[in-house]
């Protein structure tokens, strides 16, 4: 049993991905509303730590990289802290040598982690924990607080932080080209997997459509996925800004100024849910229950059923190309943005 009143230094640690770390901040939301004076620090890798700049639910954002002698380093510096109470987020082998090595005296996980036995507080399952059989990410990572006496009921949504700073820079961004003064859409066409992602020829239509509403669209990928640009940029007969260098606190920035987003199923998405942007998500492989936006501005979710879904998605294993992602249409999508409009 953990003595809350006793409890000064908690660690949060979240490896992985941007839609991960966003969809951690319920649980850092009902962490300080609950300690408001006690120190709580997250932990996440290197790359996708700018998510949470300035959030200021947290003390510390701490980083780890992919590198041995960075861990081990880590490893230590986390020992030093002494904290009262760790939880893992995550699951993974790192997480738990991480937590593990912090020397917390209560350590807070599931059942099913491996190395389960580094843990002395274990939840059986996030279903058990909300007597529903179907559960959000986020849902899971409150359970695990929720199962040690944090007060989670109410499910708080996703949020993210935009420093003055990120604001202005982002309004004499969109002043230079010379949409200051323009409503404008955030797209982004990339997704980690083909099975998440839709054709940039789709998303060219949309792009005209947005443009037809006298809203401005600009397109984000990362730099790695340029050519998507490229391929949308020969498909619209629309003019449109196309980005694929922004940092992630430029592109919160720029999700927040945006009217609407429309994107495939990624971390962008759950960023633009997060900052209050309304949203149309394009679903193809993933667990719609498990990922879809986390948020209360108003959103819709695109898909179309197939009984193999969901699936890992790293190749179509049913059809050999992946018809979920390829059967969405674009009337669907365009049907989507009037409504959250």
């Amino acid at each position: 049993m953990i003595i809350w009143q006793n409890v000064k230094k908690i660690l949060v640690v979240r490896l992985r991905s941007i839609g991960d770390t966003v969809l951690t901040t319920p649980s850092l939301i009902a962490l300080r509303r609950f300690l408001p004076d006690a120190q709580i620090d997250i932990l996440l890798e290197d790359w996708v730590a700018p998510v949470l700049d300035g959030f200021e639910a947290v003390n510390n954002v701490l980083t780890v990289s992919k590198d041995t002698k960075d861990r081990i380093k880590l490893a230590k510096k986390l020992r030093q802290e002494k904290y009262d109470v760790a939880f893992n987020l995550h699951g993974g082998t790192t997480s738990t040598f991480l937590i593990r090595a912090s020397g917390a005296k209560h350590r807070v996980g599931y059942k099913n982690y491996q190395y389960s036995f580094l843990y002395n507080h274990l939840l059986s399952s996030a279903s058990d924990f909300w007597q529903k059989e179907q559960t959000h990410s986020a849902e899971q990572q409150l359970a695990l607080l929720g199962f040690v006496g944090v007060p989670v009921e109410d499910r708080p949504k996703t949020q993210l932080f935009i420093s003055k700073e990120n604001a202005e820079e982002m309004d004499l961004f969109l002043h230079v080209y010379g949409v200051d003064e323009e409503e404008i859409a955030l797209i982004h066409p990339a997704a980690a997997f083909d099975t998440k992602q839709w054709s940039a020829a789709n998303f060219a239509t949309i792009i005209d459509y947005l443009a037809s509403r006298k809203i401005f669209p600009i397109v984000i990928t990362s730099p790695k996925e340029e050519h998507i640009l490229d391929k949308i940029n020969v498909k619209t007969s629309a003019m449109f800004h196309g980005f694929s260098d922004l940092t992630l606190s430029q592109v919160t920035a720029l999700a927040s100024r945006a009217k609407i987003f429309v994107g495939n199923d990624s971390g962008i998405a759950h960023i633009a849910a997060a900052v209050k942007t309304p949203s149309v998500v394009i679903f193809g492989s993933s667990n719609r229950n498990h990922w879809r936006p986390w948020t209360d501005a108003p959103h819709e979710i695109v898909y179309e059923e197939f009984p193999c879904q969901p699936c890992a998605g790293y190749v179509c294993k049913e059809f050999g190309e992946p018809k979920c992602i390829l059967s969405v249409k674009t009337e669907g999508v365009i049907e989507a943005i009037e409504k959250v409009l």
